[in-house]
């Protein structure tokens, strides 16, 4: 792995004048982080410069304090919940949660329906805003919660932004646990369907993660973004047509594209 130039360059403070190397390092490695989906010993290894038992005691400290975990399959490290968990506090204040709350205002206004806005969190999706639908028969909130993003639109949407061996590198094993007799089970299904979403610009659900639940979902664009999120419309499987869902992505993907602008 070369070094990554734009890891390097989101440097914006003066140098210290006594600098530690080690805080140094582990600060790069998260950086690391943000571009990789996932990093192993020798490569943090060869972007640092150091020998691996130092790599290696850098990593230890990390996956101590909780910001790297190792990957469930493999020995890779990916981000761990300390990490994940200080992004999400963030971006509770901050104000790209509070920028984009009136576009699901929108969405909601538009179509009755629940509306969630989510983040991709590892192979993960974390629900971190929400307005439910004002109708009688609706879906419920699922704010704060974190579900497999290959069981749902929000994180189908997303996972269609990576490349192909970036989305292999996350799921490095063909079978995939489901949470309905409706989930995607395979990486081979996941590929296909995260393609369709590519072409689409949108991603559904049907049933893959709560029996009765359909969703529509639109990913932000990710180079506006402090990270991977998409907005997505859940609603009982009822009102979930084909003709539903085109009307939905189309709602969709024009918020998207406003909030996008305003997020310049």
């Amino acid at each position: 792995m070369k070094k990554n130039e734009s890891v390097e360059s989101l440097g914006r403070g003066p140098a210290p004048q006594y600098p530690i190397e080690s805080v140094d390092n582990a600060l790069k490695v998260l950086l690391l982080l943000g571009e990789k989906p996932e990093l192993r010993l020798t490569d943090v290894a060869h972007y640092l410069g150091v020998a691996t038992s130092t790599a290696h005691r850098l990593l230890a400290m990390l996956h101590y304090r909780g910001f790297i975990r190792q990957a469930e399959r493999g020995k890779a490290y990916v981000p761990g919940p300390a990490l994940t968990g200080v992004a999400s506090a963030i971006l509770q204040r901050f104000d790209v949660r509070d920028a984009l709350h009136p576009y699901l205002e929108h969405v909601n206004a538009e179509l009755k329906e629940t509306v969630h806005l989510g983040m991709l969190d590892g192979t993960s999706v974390r629900f971190i805003d929400a307005i439910e639908s004002p109708r009688a028969v609706r879906v419920a909130s699922r704010l704060g919660r974190s579900i497999p993003a290959h069981c749902t639109s929000t994180g189908k949407a997303m996972l269609a932004q990576l490349p192909v061996d970036a989305l292999r590198q996350l799921y490095p094993e063909e079978e995939l646990p489901g949470l309905t007799p409706n989930s995607v089970r395979t990486r081979t299904e996941l590929e296909d369907t995260v393609d369709r979403a590519r072409r689409l610009g949108y991603a559904t659900s049907s049933e893959e993660s709560e029996d009765g639940v359909g969703s529509v979902a639109v990913a932000l664009p990710a180079e506006r973004m402090p990270v991977r999120m998409a907005i997505n419309v859940s609603v009982p499987i009822s009102r979930m047509s084909r003709t539903d869902q085109r009307r939905i992505s189309e709602v969709l993907r024009q918020t998207v594209e406003e909030a996008a602008a305003a997020l310049l």
